[in-house]
């Protein structure tokens, strides 16, 4: 029988991939606490225990009538974002997949008239950076499957889709870390201010204080394993544009019993901006 050994909210952000010279550039000398933080993550949280599979809840895959689940043996190529191409380019990926897990997911949907999972094996289902940019830090010998965030889901459904993801983790014999990837509030700067903002601090660079304010009390649930508050927050939160209608979020918590999850957070790095959006990384223990 499996079972889920830790979960994360993580953020993706494209710094984490740069030079470190150009990371302290755009942050006034300083690095940014994310990039450590995640390394950190690895080396106390998610190696220690030896997970067989990770999964992604990727903010940037958009699907749109239903749930996708990634279910290839294997995926690996070369990466250019379209987004950023200038500071992600021509990364090199691979990834072993775990196929039983992601099609005991999507089994899990047959039959219902209130969600639909499809796992979808296509070699060439494209991969998004959320997934891509945590390998350098966190990627060790686990299986690594990812799963979009439907763009017409609501707090339900995608709760739904997490309930269903621990249905089938339990299923099989898999240890399982569940990686949600995607920021806090998630509204950038215009064009014109935007490079007068690439700074770190969240109290001169988070778009507005009243999303800055948002996040930290988030965290703060976070830190006191207070999910149901966190779920109950998500209509006014939305105001704030957490990123992916917090579907990453929602369906990682889903899998470890929603409401009534108690697991408290432990934050690695601080709680910074990048861009006008807020973002941070915390663990749970199972």
């Amino acid at each position: 029988m499996g079972e889920i050994v830790g979960a994360a909210v993580v953020s993706h952000v494209p710094p984490l991939v740069l030079p470190e010279q150009v990371r302290r550039e755009l942050n006034g000398g300083e690095d940014t606490s994310l990039f450590q933080g995640l390394h950190d993550m690895r080396a106390e949280k998610l190696g220690p225990v030896e997970a067989d599979t990770v999964v992604v809840i990727d903010s940037h895959w958009f699907t749109t009538i239903e749930h996708i689940v990634s279910s290839a043996d294997r995926r690996q190529g070369i990466y250019t974002s379209d987004e950023l191409p200038r500071g992600m380019s021509q990364m090199p990926y691979d990834m072993p997949g775990d196929r039983e897990l992601a099609e005991a997911w999507g089994a899990l949907s047959e039959g219902r008239d209130d969600t639909w999972i499809t796992p979808i094996d296509d070699p060439y289902l494209p991969v998004h950076y959320p997934t891509l940019n945590l390998l350098p830090f966190l990627q060790g010998d686990e299986k690594w499957i990812s799963a979009g965030t439907v763009q017409t889901g609501e707090t339900d459904d995608f709760l739904l889709f997490g309930a269903l993801l621990a249905e089938a983790i339990a299923s099989v014999d898999r240890r399982v870390v569940i990686l949600a990837s995607g920021g806090l509030s998630h509204r950038f700067w215009p064009l014109k201010q935007f490079r007068d903002h690439e700074g770190a601090d969240p109290d001169l660079h988070v778009r507005t204080p009243q999303a800055c304010a948002a996040d930290r009390q988030v965290l703060a649930w976070f830190e006191e394993g207070n999910h149901a508050a966190v779920i109950d927050f998500v209509p006014e939160y939305l105001k704030h544009a957490p990123e992916g209608k917090f579907g990453h979020y929602l369906t990682m918590i889903g899998a470890l019993g929603a409401a009534e999850c108690t697991a408290k957070g432990i934050q690695f790095g601080e709680y910074e901006a990048v861009s006008g959006t807020g973002q941070a990384h915390v663990w749970f223990d199972a």
